[in-house]
């Protein structure tokens, strides 16, 4: 009977991936064991298949034909790969959900997010993150992603910051369906968020 060849089968689901992917080894545990996923990363990566952003953490090289060089990962890939990688649940939060929902085109200083794991801070390739623990676990888990970034997104706004404009924009970016479920999903949080919820949700109506 044929050993399995992990090396090659751990190639071809990176090589199937978008260039600046990042990976932890978790991601591979489906082919592997631990032992032959860590051999099989650091094989790649000297290889120059794979690059070492962080201890554990590793992205396909993406090329910029516009800077004729290797970029690094998209910064809220990044998050996600730290977030994983620690078992953490985290949604963007302040001006990084902003950014995400195309309210601010502003690049944030920092990656923010709300987790359920601690307070940590990392400084990669000169990108700044902070994950913050939320007790508020209740807008975070068990709902869909686009609702919990848009909770996040009022909260960081501020209530008093909340304008008709900025309601209608936020109506207009989601489809049916998602209004239908962000209404469902937004009782969980505070109440003056629910209420921009629920005027979200009206916008349709009231055109």
């Amino acid at each position: 009977m044929n050993r399995p060849n992990y090396l090659q089968q751990i190639r071809k689901r990176i090589s199937e991936a978008d260039q600046g992917s990042v990976f932890i080894p978790s991601d591979f545990f489906d082919i592997a064991p631990a032992v032959q996923v860590n051999m099989g990363l650091s094989r790649l990566k000297n290889a120059g298949e794979l690059v070492t952003v962080k201890r554990g953490i590793y992205t396909k090289p993406r090329y910029s034909s516009l800077l004729n060089e290797n970029v690094p990962p998209r910064s809220d890939d990044m998050a996600n790969a730290i977030a994983r990688n620690h078992g953490w649940t985290i949604v963007p939060n302040g001006e990084t959900a902003l950014n995400m929902l195309g309210l601010s085109t502003q690049v944030p200083a920092v990656w923010e997010y709300v987790s359920n794991g601690p307070y940590k801070e990392y400084d990669i390739e000169g990108v700044k993150f902070r994950f913050k623990r939320t007790n508020k676990k209740n807008e975070i888990l068990y709902i869909s992603f686009k609702t919990a970034v848009l909770i996040q997104a009022l909260r960081g706004m501020g209530k008093q910051h909340i304008s008709p404009p900025i309601i209608k924009k936020l109506a207009n970016i989601l489809t049916s369906d998602e209004k239908e479920l962000l209404l469902s999903e937004g009782r969980r949080a505070t109440a003056w968020i629910y209420d921009c919820i629920r005027k979200i949700c009206a916008e349709d109506k009231n055109k």
